[in-house]
Formats: C-alpha cells, sequence, structure tokens
C-alpha cells in the first residue's frame, strides 16, 4: 500500500468505532451481459470481465479499512453466458448465506432476480440504465449504482442549453437501447428547451467503411442544426458519423462527445490515483461498468465500516440517511435518492481523450440537491421505496 493510502486509511480509523469481534462480509457478484450481435463498425468491444474488476478493487479497498476493525470482505462471483445461470447463480449464493448483492445484467433479468430473491437481500443495480426501473418497476431493496439513460441524457441536455445549441439533429438506432437512449433524450430536449428539427432512424446495413462519406452526409441534410445527436448504443454506426455530416457540425450522444458514468480520461478530484490502481489490478481501464460495481461495494463497505453490521435492512437504512456520503473522485460526495434507490453521481462528458466538462452546471437550480436535476426528480416518479 502506498503512504498515501497508509495515512488515509489511519485518518479515517481514528473516528472509527472498534470492534473485538471479527465481521466476515459475504457480497455476491452475478453478471450476465447478452451478446449484442455483430456490429458494422470495427468498434473496440468491451471487456468481458467489464464490472467484475471494480467489484474486485472495491473489496481491496474495503479490506483496507476493514482490517483495522476486524472486518473481513468476500467477493462470490460468477459471469454467467445466458439469463437461466445467472439466476441459478444467484439463487445458489442466497442459498449459502449471501444476502448481499451487486448485479450487472438487463433490466428483466433483474425483475426476475427479485422474485426468488429473499426478503432481506439487498442488491445493487450496477448495469440496467433503463428508466423505468426507477420510475415505476421499483423494488424496496434495490439501489442503482449505475446512472439511468436520463440522468445521462439531461447531462447532455443542460451542456446544449448552457452552449445555446438549441437544434439538434437526433438519429436513433434499431435496437432497445437505442430506442431507450433516445426516448430519455427527447425528454431532456424537452426539459432543458432544446428542439429535435430532425428526428430519424438510422435503417441502413451497408458497410460504411466504405460508403460512410457518401451515406452519411445524404442522411444528415437539414436547412440548419447546432449539433447532431447518436443514439448508437453498441457503436453499429456511429462512429462513422463525426466529420461526416451535411454541416460542419459537432457530433454528441453515445458517439462524439459522450455522457458517462466513468472514462479513463478522468483524472481530477484523486480519480488519477483510483485509476492507476485499476490499472495495476486489471490491466486495462477502468469502464462504466467497473466504476458502477466499485460504487455498489464501496457503499456497502462504508456502511458495514460504520455499523460494524452485515445485516441488509441496516446498511439499507443508513444509506438512506444523512449520516451516508460517498467518497467517489466525483469532486462531490454522493448519496442515494430515498425515493427510487439510485446514486446521485455528476455526470462526465467526454471525448476519447479528454474530459469536456461535468454536470450538472451551474445554473440549473434544484430546491434540494443539484443533482437531482440530473434524472427524474421525486415528483416524476411513482416510486416511493423509503415510506
Amino acid at each position: 500500500m502506498s503512504f498515501c493510502r497508509r495515512l488515509a486509511a489511519a485518518s479515517l480509523i481514528i473516528s472509527l468505532p472498534v470492534s473485538a469481534q471479527a465481521l466476515e462480509a459475504r457480497i455476491g457478484y452475478v453478471q450476465w451481459v447478452p451478446d449484442s450481435g455483430p456490429v458494422l463498425s470495427n468498434v473496440i468491444p468491451e471487456p468481458e470481465d467489464a464490472g467484475l474488476r471494480g467489484a474486485e478493487l472495491a473489496i481491496e479497498d474495503n479490506r483496507t479499512t476493514g482490517k483495522f476493525l476486524g472486518q473481513e470482505y468476500h467477493l462470490e462471483s460468477r459471469i454467467t453466458d445466458s439469463e437461466s445461470s445467472a439466476l441459478e447463480a444467484f439463487e445458489a449464493m442466497q442459498q449459502s448465506g449471501v444476502d448481499l448483492f451487486v448485479v450487472n445484467a438487463p433490466a428483466d433479468t433483474l425483475k426476475t432476480m427479485f422474485n426468488k430473491a429473499g426478503e432481506h437481500t439487498l442488491v445493487f443495480n450496477a448495469g440496467a440504465k433503463d428508466d423505468a426501473l426507477r420510475t415505476a418497476d421499483c423494488q424496496v431493496n434495490l439501489l442503482h449504482s449505475i446512472p439511468s439513460y436520463s440522468m445521462l441524457t439531461d447531462a447532455l441536455g443542460q451542456w446544449l442549453n448552457q452552449r445555446r445549441w438549441d437544434e439538434v439533429f437526433l438519429i436513433t438506432g434499431p435496437t432497445h437501447a437505442d430506442k431507450a437512449w433516445a426516448n430519455a433524450f427527447r425528454r431532456s430536449a424537452k426539459r432543458f428547451g432544446l428542439e429535435i428539427v430532425e428526428d430519424k432512424p438510422w435503417t441502413f446495413e451497408a458497410d460504411l467503411r466504405r460508403t460512410a462519406s457518401k451515406e452519411l452526409p445524404l442522411f444528415t441534410q437539414a436547412d440548419d442544426y447546432d449539433a447532431v445527436v447518436v443514439a448508437d448504443v453498441r457503436g453499429d454506426f456511429g462512429e462513422y458519423v463525426p466529420f461526416n455530416t451535411w454541416l460542419p457540425r459537432p457530433v454528441v450522444g453515445t458517439q462524439g462527445m459522450t455522457p458517462v458514468t466513468w472514462h479513463r480520461v478522468v483524472e481530477s478530484w484523486g480519480a488519477a490515483q483510483l485509476q492507476s490502481r485499476f490499472q495495476e489490478l486489471a490491466g486495462r481501464d477502468m469502464n462504466n461498468e467497473d466504476y458502477a460495481a466499485w460504487a455498489a461495494i464501496r457503499s456497502i463497505g462504508t456502511a458495514i465500516t460504520q455499523l460494524n453490521t452485515t445485516a441488509p435492512a441496516d446498511i439499507r437504512s443508513f444509506l438512506f440517511s444523512d449520516k451516508f456520503q460517498l467518497a467517489a473522485f466525483k469532486g462531490r460526495k454522493l448519496t442515494y435518492r430515498d425515493w427510487n434507490g439510485q446514486l446521485r453521481q455528476p455526470i462526465p462528458l467526454v471525448h476519447p481523450r479528454g474530459v469536456v466538462a461535468q454536470a450538472p452546471f451551474e445554473g440549473f437550480l434544484h430546491p434540494e440537491s443539484q443533482m437531482d436535476t440530473l434524472g427524474y426528480d421525486r415528483p416524476e416518479s411513482q416510486c416511493r421505496i423509503n415510506g
């Protein structure tokens, strides 16, 4: 451990409760990411262990503090190749006594898991961005460390509004995720006074490696617009949109400048230290799912450190209390929304080699927390999971 990490841990321990009895925390990690199928562009695929390595780093971080308090952390992980395997892994871990989980799986799989979950099982969603999980399909014991689609697109909407790039050309891909992202952006456009002057679905199947310079200028032809917004989550065609538009305009959305949970170019607020530790552990850069899994397990560790218990109900109550704040290398202390379990967090807007800005921005006000200007606010959600 570096001197800085030892000093930080020692400083924290001074104020922590001391336990004479060893405490064992078992956390389950279950992952199933469906194959997205072949894409037309040469997009770099996501690593198969995306999410898991973030969970492993968080366990190491929890142990740094836990060893001074007689607290031991164990991660039981399964990366599965089907929904049925993921559900079997989840049930098997429950039967072995695990009741704290981090899950990286689609929304439908999460819903099915909760049909099999014990009454006191606490689950952190570290993969599904679907807004419905935060607005209607809520579960009392489900918290979200991954931002929703609406949080991402609200960050983009605020930035476009701030720049006064009010007229945009929206291109939406054919997948469910593309449509969910685009629907979230349409909501954000209304929220922040943007006009979608063209709203086109992507229907081409041509090999853009050869035809992009011909196809895309014609496809993006319009009288005027300030920016092109792309909704292409898996990277099928969006990589070819920048520099091939009819008008010389910036490309934003899932390609170009992108709102993200995390990215390798985030280095402020001590993030460079997190990035280097992750690189040492995983041999690659930290991505969105890694960060979400890391934040979930660090949330659990923060609660256990303060409470000296692994009881899910006590951890849940602490995470919703005003005593909880997660130091998470984003310039602000993060907290959970008590109506839908979403982790409040700033959203970096990045391009492949640098950070452009971080939302929320000054001027977008909220009566309680400026970070609640990102995503569905309490009055917009049907969820009331904390009373």
